[in-house]
This record gives C-alpha cells, structure tokens and sequence, in this order.
C-alpha cells in the first residue's frame, strides 16, 4: 500500500496527521494517524520525524481492518527513542580514525625525505 501524506492539523495537545491511501482497486482511502505532542516532547523524538513514524502505524496496520483513525502510543514512542540510543551508542562506540603523531605527516613513512 502506498499512503501519501495530506496534511496535519492541531487538536488540542495532539498533531492529527492525515493520509491518503490509494489501494489496488485505485480507490482513495482516507486515514488519520494522531501523536500527543507532550509525549513527544518527553521522549525526545523531533517533530519533523513525527509524519514518517505515522506512516509506519499505518505500514503495520492488518489490511482487511476497517480502522480509518490511529494513535501512535506511548510503547511506540518508547521503542522508537531506545532504538535512537542505541543507535548513538553504537556510532559512539566506533573506533576513532588513527591519526598521525603532531609533526609527522600523513604518507611520511613511504615518501622519500625532502633535502
């Protein structure tokens, strides 16, 4: 399934993302996906990420269901956010690139001396 991205409004403490599916039949399907803005703030996910993180709610979502309207919840926000840590614990972790002692060049072992 292919969902395009509509819009968003505000409703209340809520961004309300809204989606267009377009399914094999070429029948447009209207959705609604909404994320609790203090939720967000808490768990530290940019509001920028928010629409594709919606998007996958609706990714996930079983086919034959006829659930127009979704949440993306609390459990959702909080697997997002651990696998962003753990994400920058493993860049973090990453051996520095060797760099030559203060004086010495890059290529000086294998360039002749200057005179």
């Amino acid at each position: 399934m292919l969902y395009t991205l509509t819009g968003f409004t505000q409703d209340m403490g809520f961004r309300v993302f809204g989606f267009e599916c377009v399914g094999k039949d070429r029948v447009r399907t209207d959705y609604r996906v909404r994320a609790d803005l203090a939720l967000v703030r808490r768990y530290g996910i940019r509001v920028q990420e928010l629409p594709l993180l919606c998007r996958g709610i609706l990714d996930r979502r079983n086919e034959s269901e006829e659930q127009r309207t979704f949440t993306y919840t609390e459990a959702d926000m909080s697997v997002h956010a651990d696998d962003c840590a753990a994400r920058s614990a493993a860049a973090r972790k990453r051996k520095a690139p060797h760099r030559p002692p203060p004086g010495q060049s890059a290529g000086a072992g294998w360039r002749s001396p200057r005179t």
